[in-house]
């Protein structure tokens, strides 16, 4: 600071020419976040100057002294010389000022005085403050009440602040969402119950949320992300704390908005004739329970979600008034028990997003997400754009209920089932939706989601449940469940060859040179002949034979004179796993079992390609170009029979080639054979590895018929489960166990103890 003649500086503040009085602003605005420097410049009365440049000044000498006075302010410099004339022409800026280099160091001044709440004082009105002034503590109040008297002047401040947040400029966009933020916080924090939530509303009706939530899924995330997450944190300040607020038919407000929800129900008027002959309207003794409340005392039921489940439901109300008398509608030609609870409901999809949002979550483990921005990466993670749009997810959740309630035809006793469904339907749905994604695609998505979609997900919840509390007893369950499964397909698929089976020997698609191809004709190519397979008694060689029809009775094996064996085969290739799966990928086994003496020499190779004969007619280039289903085909390869005896041999031919006449056929004799092959290996390795090697191999429908018995045969062992097992251990903790009373031999209950 020696090099730097802060004497000079101040009285070139004050020069009387504009370019002596730029350039020493210009010069200020660097050096005066030093607090050291700020003192000694405060001590030469340089604040005096610099005061009268923001309130007199123009053009750049104005942006500089702006962005000098913030940033004196930010080292908490400077208090003093703030008072109302200052506030007043600071927000006038803000409001009639184009430029964006002014805005900036406008807004930052008025975000600091926002942020330095000091109650017990009051604003200065004088032009200069006074030494006995400059000695006493902070002037005060500061936080939005320093804002309210400039407000009443341009009222269209907020207005224009709300503006600012679809600017171009992302510095100036952060800035006015950081004033935003700090308004609310301290009307929030200090102003009454009863001025908060109107201030809050103008911002929404002013177009607050839309903006900031355009700003959300912007790619200017990145320079906007500390005010826009303090918003995000804002707002489930204000939903806490509306749900904080109990309702009470004796407040006005509360006592209004109910009868709003009555009225817009379009009740009928009942009447009464009393004993002289008038008419009085008479009290309906279901005025509530007809809107779905469980009781006639309405207020009582918004206990758990207080006025925020009021304005969720009058919200909805409000936007859906025809559709709403409609329901009730509905619901009135019903028995009460077939009836959708309507309010409930609403009440219901309310705490389910509280709960989704985590809105509990204290400011210190949202102070977590501050450290994670640092990186600047994982956004997603961090913000939640969806938070924005509170009213529109509690509609598109509130009609999932209702749609649910009508297509899984429940009662008033299923109730808690449907609530588990939607909750299901919106963690899936709004919990799986990324930061870019529309809210419209979100409403979209929780309508066409239907109810086996949801059976399955809560199917898999519960498995991982059950994985939660029993993952490592379940695993081993559920390993040693699928070998036994293996074990039974295996000994499935291999019998499917020991009956035997008929196979085309040949396919052709019919065409006429005279007339077009159709694709009827290429779905439906007919066989030239027939042959039958059979695998021998001993599992060793399999016995074929052509036929130019197909017999009604199977042949026998003394029938069927060709036969190949089973030792010398050194692969299997097929198409069948290319057609179900589409998935273009050769797997090769290398049994390393030291009794696989029958294949020490070879390996079993699964080659996925579609067939395509080495002579194509013009038939199957069309049947190629039109991307129809390709000829499932099954090739036994192995060495020539001149070469049989040498073990060695690398050559290898096609031995047998099967032509099977559905996936399924296909499917049976392939992995059949597969599994026939790698029998050893699977006697002689371990649980694990032999699974592995024999799952490698099969079809996904052989695949899916392992992973079904493996888990229907989880599901029965779990039946065995008890109260008296591990997870209730006492006997105090143990729930009654329901009788049968009233319940027929088929009728069962269930329910889920300790939810």
């Amino acid at each position: 600071m020696e090099s730097i003649n802060i004497h000079e500086i101040v009285e070139r503040l004050g020069s009387k020419e504009d370019g002596v009085r730029k350039k020493a602003a210009f010069g200020l605005q660097s050096r005066i976040g030093d607090p050291s420097f700020a003192d000694v410049f405060i001590a030469e009365g340089g604040l005096t100057n610099l005061r009268h440049l923001v309130l007199h000044a123009n053009g750049n000498t104005l942006a500089y002294s702006l962005t000098s006075l913030s940033r004196l302010l930010e080292v908490d410099k400077g208090w003093d010389y703030v008072n109302q004339k200052l506030v007043e022409r600071v927000v006038e800026l803000v409001v009639n000022h184009p430029l964006v280099n002014i805005l900036r160091g406008a807004m930052s001044i008025l975000v600091a005085i926002v942020s330095h709440s000091q109650p017990g004082s009051t604003l200065s009105s004088s032009t200069e403050p006074t030494a006995a002034q400059q000695q006493q503590p902070p002037a005060g109040p500061f936080g939005f009440r320093a804002l309210k008297p400039a407000i009443a002047v341009y009222p269209e401040f907020l207005e224009m602040l709300v503006n600012r947040l679809s600017s171009a400029d992302h510095a100036l966009c952060a800035n006015s969402l950081q004033l935003i933020n700090s308004l609310m916080r301290d009307a929030i924090t200090n102003d009454s119950d009863a001025e908060w939530p109107r201030f809050i509303r103008r911002l929404q009706d002013l177009g607050v949320i839309k903006a900031v939530y355009v700003l959300m899924q912007s790619s200017a995330l990145q320079d906007l992300a500390h005010p826009l997450l303090e918003f995000q944190a804002l707002t489930k300040v204000l939903l806490q704390k509306w749900r904080d607020v109990e309702v009470d038919q004796d407040k006005p407000e509360h006592r209004r908005t109910l009868k709003g929800l009555h009225l817009a129900s379009n009740p009928e008027k009942h009447e009464r004739v009393e004993d002289g002959g008038k008419k009085s309207r008479a009290h309906n003794p279901e005025k509530w329970r007809r809107l779905g409340f469980e009781t006639e005392s309405p207020a009582l039921e918004f206990d758990e979600v207080g006025f925020l489940g009021m304005m969720d439901l009058t919200d909805f109300v409000r936007r859906h008034e025809d559709g709403y008398q409609k329901l009730l509608l509905e619901q009135a030609t019903k028995p009460m028990e077939q009836r959708c609870p309507i309010a409930r409901a609403s009440l219901a999809v309310t705490s389910i997003l509280y709960d989704h949002f985590e809105v509990d979550k204290s400011d210190t483990e949202d102070a977590k997400t501050y450290i994670a921005l640092d990186s600047r990466t994982n956004f997603d993670d961090v913000f939640r754009p969806l938070l924005l749009q509170w009213s529109r997810l509690h509609t598109a959740g509130l009609q999932a209920v209702f749609r649910l309630w009508k297509s899984t035809g429940a009662e008033i006793d299923d109730f808690e089932k449907v609530e588990d469904l939607v909750r299901i339907l919106i963690e899936q749905v709004v919990g799986q939706a990324s930061r870019t994604k529309d809210v419209r695609e979100v409403e979209e998505e929780l309508a066409e989601m239907d109810l086996k979609g949801l059976r399955e997900l809560q199917m898999q919840l519960l498995e991982l449940t059950y994985e939660d509390a029993w993952g490592h007893h379940l695993g081993q369950v559920r390993q040693g469940l699928k070998h036994e499964a293996l074990q039974f397909i295996r000994e499935q698929r291999i019998r499917c060859l020991l009956r035997g089976s008929w196979f085309a020997r040949s396919l052709e698609y019919k065409y006429e040179q005279q007339g077009p191809v159709t694709k009827q004709d290429l779905n439906r190519p007919s066989p030239s002949g027939w042959r039958y397979v059979r695998l021998s008694h001993n599992r060793r060689y399999l016995h074929y034979a052509d036929f130019d029809t197909k017999g009604d009775n199977m042949p026998e094996l003394d029938m069927l004179p060709e036969k190949v064996d089973l030792i010398h085969v050194s692969s299997v290739e097929s198409n069948l796993t290319t057609r179900i799966t589409n998935n273009n990928a050769t797997t090769k086994l290398h049994p390393s079992s030291p009794s696989h003496s029958r294949h020490s020499s070879t390996s079993s190779l699964l080659s996925l390609h579609p067939t395509t004969p080495q002579t194509q007619s013009p038939a199957l280039h069309l049947h190629l170009s039109l991307n129809l289903p390709t000829t499932l085909k099954i090739t036994i390869h192995g060495p020539p029979p001149t070469a049989s005896q040498q073990s060695h041999s690398s050559h290898s031919t096609a031995l047998l080639t099967l032509f099977p006449c559905s996936p399924t056929q296909a499917s049976e004799w392939h992995d059949g054979l597969q599994m026939l092959l790698l029998l050893p290996l699977l006697k002689h390795s371990n649980q694990a590895a032999a699974a592995a090697a024999a799952t490698t191999t099969t079809t996904s429908e052989t695949h899916k018929l392992i992973r079904l018995i493996t888990d229907y045969g989880l599901k029965i062992r779990l039946l065995n489960v008890c109260f008296d097992d591990a997870l209730y251990a006492s006997e105090t903790q143990q729930p009654e166990i329901p009788s049968r009373d009233g319940l027929d031999r088929d009728e069962f209950w269930y329910d889920v103890f300790g939810a």
